[in-house]
């Protein structure tokens, strides 16, 4: 069996099982946010559930509008609030303790390897970096797990993708996975568990492969998963809140199909309007004026990805003509970027920073673009009107190139700036 079938059947309480098989799994964690979480409530109360089925497993993380930007967010977060008090959830995050659910669940240790969680939110699929099944489910699936710890999976086909080969310089995680979308399409793994495999992800620091995992949904992925190593185990070992196990796929695990990557050949890549898989090499756009820079995001929102734009804007300015946005994924994250004297340097460069938030990332707020605006960002999607106006448009990028960027006023590369 591959990674993916071990720990769906260890859930389902099965030796084994198969791709299309349909299964009732116990779930580790379930979580929610602002805009998820009011219907699964509302749908927990319909079905007359007295209960959760453990107040500690169940998340709700106010992320998505908050601080709340308008009457509507606010009555959204009061009702999480006021659930969370009711069923005296202990996994509860207001502002001041909250960050991006899919930076501060792992952080916190909340999710370690070898579990199953559900999320009411696409980017669930995040925390496969750590060996975990991790996927969105919709609303009225959270509240009927909410209620019975369990939930139903058609199990995935899994898909393996190889890397190997040494990384170009400022190259990492976002632009191996923007080049494999735009190599197999945003239907390229249409309901599969996308396995990332090879030398080169065996190097690859956890922030990587959480920045991986986070976009298979992008290519229409179940999941994506990354089979725990040594670098899973320094992560997770003085953070993990539960006992963890490591699952790996066998060696004759069947796989509906193969691709390797010789990462020697991949360069900066940036994903154009309006799809995650319509990329190019960063060095082929430099004709593209841009209006905004964001850099934050459940993608690459983590101190490392904040630590790498500050090298490329630190002494530097942003470009009058432009505006750039930073936003800590998490209160820790922040906390520490302050310590490393990140905040300042963005600061200094005239870049404003922000509380942590999902923010401009779906259109929320702290960032919303205008018609016929342009911004690169370190999200994970740039469909029509995603960050604003209908006519506005976003182009993906890593932190480097979104920073390069910022002090170029027009889509760059580091090397631009000499780095």
């Amino acid at each position: 069996m591959t990674i993916t079938e071990k720990i769906l059947a260890a859930h389902a309480d099965k030796k084994e099982i198969s791709a299309g098989e349909l299964i009732n799994a116990k779930v580790d964690l379930i979580l929610a946010n602002d805009i998820t979480a009011p219907i699964a409530i509302q749908e927990f109360k319909k079905i007359g559930a007295k209960n959760v089925f453990d107040k500690d497993r169940v998340a709700f993380i106010p992320d998505h509008f908050t601080p709340q930007k308008d009457i509507k967010a606010a009555e959204q977060c009061k009702l999480l609030r006021d659930f969370s008090k009711e069923y005296h959830l202990g996994l509860y995050f207001e502002i001041g303790r909250m960050g991006i659910e899919h930076a501060l669940l792992p952080e916190q240790g909340l999710v370690v390897p070898g579990d199953l969680v559900i999320g009411a939110d696409s980017h669930t699929c995040t925390y496969g970096a750590l060996g975990a099944f991790a996927t969105g489910v919709g609303s009225t699936d959270v509240a009927a797990a909410m209620a019975t710890g369990e939930c139903w999976f058609k199990v995935p086909e899994s898909m393996k993708f190889i890397y190997y080969g040494r990384l170009n310089k400022w190259v990492g995680g976002k632009d191996l996975i923007l080049y494999t979308i735009g190599d197999i399409g945003v239907d390229g793994a249409l309901y599969r568990a996308m396995e990332f495999e090879g030398e080169t992800i065996r190097n690859l620091p956890m922030h990587s492969r959480l920045t991986m995992c986070n976009m298979a949904i992008e290519a229409g992925g179940k999941s994506g998963i990354i089979v725990p190593d040594s670098i899973t185990e320094e992560y997770v070992k003085d953070r993990a809140k539960r006992p963890y196990k490591f699952y790996i796929s066998d060696s004759d695990a069947k796989y509906v199909e193969i691709r390797e990557y010789d990462c020697s050949k991949i360069p900066l890549t940036v994903a154009c309007p309006h799809l995650p898989s319509n990329t190019k090499p960063a060095s082929e756009l430099s004709h593209i004026t841009i209006d905004q820079v964001v850099i934050g995001s459940c993608t690459n929102g983590r101190l490392e990805d904040l630590r790498e734009a500050a090298q490329v804007i630190k002494g530097r300015k942003v470009n009058p003509n432009i505006r750039m946005i930073v936003i800590p994924a998490t209160q820790q994250i922040y906390k520490d970027a302050m310590k490393e004297g990140l905040i300042d340097i963005f600061i200094d460069a005239e870049a404003v920073v922000s509380t942590p938030t999902c923010g401009p990332c779906l259109g929320g707020h702290m960032g919303i673009l205008a018609k016929g605006e342009r911004a690169i960002a370190t999200t994970n999607r740039n469909f029509v009107g995603r960050m604003g106006h209908p006519e506005s448009e976003v182009y993906l990028s890593n932190p480097a190139v979104a920073a390069a960027s910022a002090v170029l006023g027009r889509i760059g590369v580091p090397e631009e700036l000499g780095l």
